[in-house]
């Protein structure tokens, strides 16, 4: 019988333990929206003309769009002319190496025929290194090939052309390239007309970790 009564008395003695702590965490966590008057509650806010009034973050809104007919003939131009520059730029750096190289070299030659050796001994070099890959390129692409050898040397391609294989010549090219709708005389100004091929190259020299040809010079002369 006292075991009966003690085993009634202990499972009374649980149940108002587990009641009193079951109340006692509702009372520590309220749920949303059911605070007293005495509590504190934290929000952003901002001060404007004085006032302060409570600021809030709302949901980012995602708004889609067909792009319409021009538009998308502008992300084609656009597209075409970044692929131009990533295939056709590493050419141009090279080459506006070996031709800064050229450059630089011929600065104590002075004899005509020194010359004439020493620049068709390079044009060898030049033809071996680029005639497959550049065989392979697009009339477009063969145009922001001739830009972006202008932006490595300084030079446009009918000065190049003048200076290591005549007048003549450079004449001669420069009316195939009228057929084309294209000019060896083109400019280049990262500035202006060409800031798009500028963003490019820069995009380009990232991902390969390539430096202007000019500043690499720096560098090195500075080692």
């Amino acid at each position: 019988m006292n075991l009966r009564i003690i085993r009634k008395f202990s499972t009374l003695q649980l149940l108002i333990l587990f009641s009193t702590i079951s109340n006692t965490l509702y009372g520590q966590a309220p749920v949303a929206g059911n605070y007293g008057i005495n509590d504190t509650i934290v929000s952003a806010a901002i001060v404007y003309n004085g006032d302060t009034i409570e600021a809030k973050t709302l949901e980012n809104v995602f708004v889609y769009s067909r792009l319409n007919e021009a538009q998308m003939s502008a992300r084609a131009k656009y597209n075409r002319l970044r692929n131009a520059v990533y295939v056709t730029y590493p050419y141009a750096r090279r080459a506006g190496m070996v031709m800064n190289d050229i450059n630089a070299n011929l600065i104590n030659v002075h004899q005509e025929d020194a010359r004439k050796k020493y620049i068709k001994s390079r044009e060898s070099e030049l033809r071996k290194e680029f005639t497959n890959p550049l065989t392979n390129l697009s009339v477009y692409q063969g145009k922001v090939l001739m830009k972006l050898i202008n932006r490595e040397t300084g030079n446009n391609c009918y000065e190049i052309i003048k200076e290591y294989k005549g007048g003549f010549n450079a004449r001669v090219y420069q009316t195939v390239a009228f057929f084309f709708n294209s000019n060896l005389k083109q400019s280049y100004n990262a500035k202006a007309d060409d800031a798009l091929i500028e963003k490019f190259v820069k995009e380009v020299q990232r991902m390969h970790g390539f430096v202007d040809n000019l500043e690499l010079e720096q560098r090195l002369n500075k080692m």
